[in-house]
């Protein structure tokens, strides 16, 4: 019997589909799933959503919850890992300080000065988390879905012997994208994506083994497919491959886009996808969500309508059925760059093909970047390194240094102006940051 434990298992909507599409599998299907969160409220509201799954499913799996992490951990075959450290009255001043410094973000939680300091908060929960599995499980593999993604896999691979990678939603779902603009089924499309989390870069792209670039080059011309992701698809006219994750990320990653007002309102303020560029949008929308989600929950629960049990494309369940003796499987995660991306630093988590077997995890080789791609990468590599060690030796100024690398902030800010924006993002969260002693550059 296979042991599955969830590690933030309150966040609602993901924990539900994603123990749907486990129990599907006929090596699962009686799986422990241990159910784990700080929050008593949402650990009880998502211990019913199981059991409701279950139930329906005629499932003869076990449902456990628990607020002590050693017994969610002990004897589990595989984590899965969605915590938040902080709520939303912590992090909202990763976004709101810098706004005040002119660094306009939309996100705010993988890179810059806000996906810093989350990292700074988080990289410490997270290494207990391992170190609790080193102890209660160390044969386990760990499915990270936390941002930030890089920086925290990429202290967690350095400082710990677990099994772990990182999954992001952005490389399924952006290639499902494209194929619609190509008017292909999704089941013709294939490709190689490499690089790093939230910046990826689609290397091949066919249809029926037929390079489809030529096809996507003729789709972003059209308006309707142009206004949906403004900003990559000014990225991929000008640097000639595409980009994973949504436009409001990337806007966040680079020099071109957010750095004057003009330029955020002609490329960041019109855009019809799921995530547009407009100040604060994740902060509003986790906002709106601390009012309703409650609501949205019973009334889930409520539903007497049959659930729709049919297995979806989440790849974490088809990962630890490979891991546990099922079919391979591939997929894009968070590894190592050990030899696999040869013109990105070694050591540095990159984001290449993944094959999941009984042994656990097997990077595919991709070979260099292309050099225009792999430059704008190994800006936030070296911004990443510099954040993770900054934050494992209790360094403030590595951490200053780190923002001061940062593209947007340094097309927005001077080094003296950074400087005093690290200090008051230091002060606004000195109560959450373990390791450090001193908290002034």
């Amino acid at each position: 019997m296979t042991k599955i434990a969830f590690i933030g298992a309150g966040s609602f909507g993901f924990t539900r589909k994603l123990v749907n599409d486990i129990l599907t599998f006929p090596l699962l299907r009686d799986a422990t799933i241990s159910l784990m969160d700080i929050d008593a409220e949402r650990l009880d509201y998502i211990k019913r959503a199981v059991d409701r799954i279950v139930a329906e499913g005629q499932y003869p799996a076990k449902v456990e919850a628990t607020m002590d992490r050693t017994e969610a951990l002990q004897g589990a075959d595989a984590v899965i890992c969605t915590i938040l450290a902080g709520g939303v009255n912590v992090w909202r001043h990763d976004i709101e300080i810098p706004k005040r410094y002119g660094v306009d973000t939309n996100v705010g939680d993988t890179r810059g000065p806000s996906g810093i300091f989350r990292a700074l908060r988080t990289i410490p929960v997270m290494l207990d988390i391992c170190r609790d599995m080193e102890r209660c499980c160390p044969d386990a593999i760990l499915l990270n879905y936390t941002n930030p993604m890089a920086m925290l896999c990429r202290a967690m691979q350095r400082e710990t012997s677990v099994k772990v990678t990182g999954l992001c939603h952005s490389v399924q779902g952006t290639a499902a994208m494209l194929a619609g603009w190509i008017g292909a089924p999704y089941d013709e499309i294939t490709y190689t994506c490499a690089g790093i989390n939230h910046q990826a870069w689609y290397l091949t792209f066919e249809w029926n083994r037929r390079d489809a670039y030529p096809l996507l080059r003729q789709a972003v011309t059209r308006p309707e497919v142009y206004n949906e992701e403004i900003v990559r698809n000014e990225m991929f006219m000008h640097l000639g491959y595409y980009v994973t994750e949504s436009s409001g990320h990337n806007s966040e990653y680079n020099w071109w886009f957010r750095k004057r007002p003009d330029l955020i309102e002609k490329y960041c303020t019109h855009g019809t996808g799921w995530n547009p560029g407009v100040y604060g949008y994740i902060l509003d929308e986790y906002l709106k969500r601390e009012q309703d989600w409650k609501q949205l929950i019973e009334e889930w629960l409520d539903n007497k309508e049959p659930l729709n049990l049919e297995r979806g494309q989440e790849y974490a369940a088809y990962i630890i059925n490979a891991y546990m003796g099922g079919e391979p499987f591939r997929f894009n995660g968070n590894v190592p760059n050990d030899g696999l991306i040869p013109n990105l630093p070694e050591g540095a988590c990159v984001e290449v093909p993944v094959f999941a077997d009984r042994q656990g995890f097997n990077p595919v080789p991709v070979g260099p970047l292309p050099p225009q791609c792999a430059a704008l990468n190994n800006i936030s590599v070296a911004v990443e390194e510099m954040a993770v060690e900054g934050c494992l030796t209790g360094d403030p100024t590595m951490i200053y240094h780190a923002i001061a690398y940062d593209p947007l902030t340094a097309a927005v800010l001077s080094l003296a102006e950074i400087k005093q924006m690290a200090n008051d993002m230091f002060q606004q969260n000195a109560e959450h940051l373990p390791t450090f002693t001193h908290l002034t550059v």
